[in-house]
């Protein structure tokens, strides 16, 4: 089959309640087994917390997050000679993104159960986190430079 042209891109529908593309992202992400409603409640509640506790508009400091998430270098492996290289490269926007809102949900996902009840307040407190710069999903992206860097 011919390599010529890639898929299409899918026009993505904005969410209903903040008409943002972004926040409908992040719905489908965490969308398991098909449960939508589930992952909308869940993100919903999240960033109503969020609301509370920064007195700004949610979806902003998600913003805010998320390009403190991104990766702009990454490493992919090169094979010459029998001999497979880690050569860095830069990273795409829309996989710099894809990249930012799987690393943040996967950090929320795995904070710690006895401060946090709900996932929606794991994902609440890694959001905040990534806002000032903090929390798991900053932590992987400086770990992904660093070793970018090293080669």
């Amino acid at each position: 089959m011919s390599r010529a042209k890639g898929a299409p891109r899918r026009q993505i529908n904005p969410d209903p309640i903040y008409h943002s593309q972004l926040v409908s992202k992040l719905i489908t992400v965490i969308m398991r087994h098909g449960k939508k409603t589930v992952s909308q409640k869940q993100i919903y509640t999240a960033l109503d917390q969020i609301k509370e506790k920064t007195k700004e508009d949610a979806v902003n400091v998600l913003r805010q997050a998320l390009d403190n998430v991104k990766p702009v270098m990454e490493v992919r492996s090169r094979r010459v000679g029998g001999a497979a290289y880690q050569v860095p490269s830069p990273v795409r926007g829309e996989r710099r993104e894809a990249l930012a809102i799987r690393w943040l949900i996967t950090a929320a996902r795995s904070r710690s159960n006895s401060q946090y009840h709900h996932f929606y307040d794991k994902l609440t407190a890694e959001i905040l986190d990534a806002a000032k710069n903090l929390g798991g999903a900053v932590e992987r992206k400086n770990q992904i430079h660093k070793v970018a860097e090293a080669n």
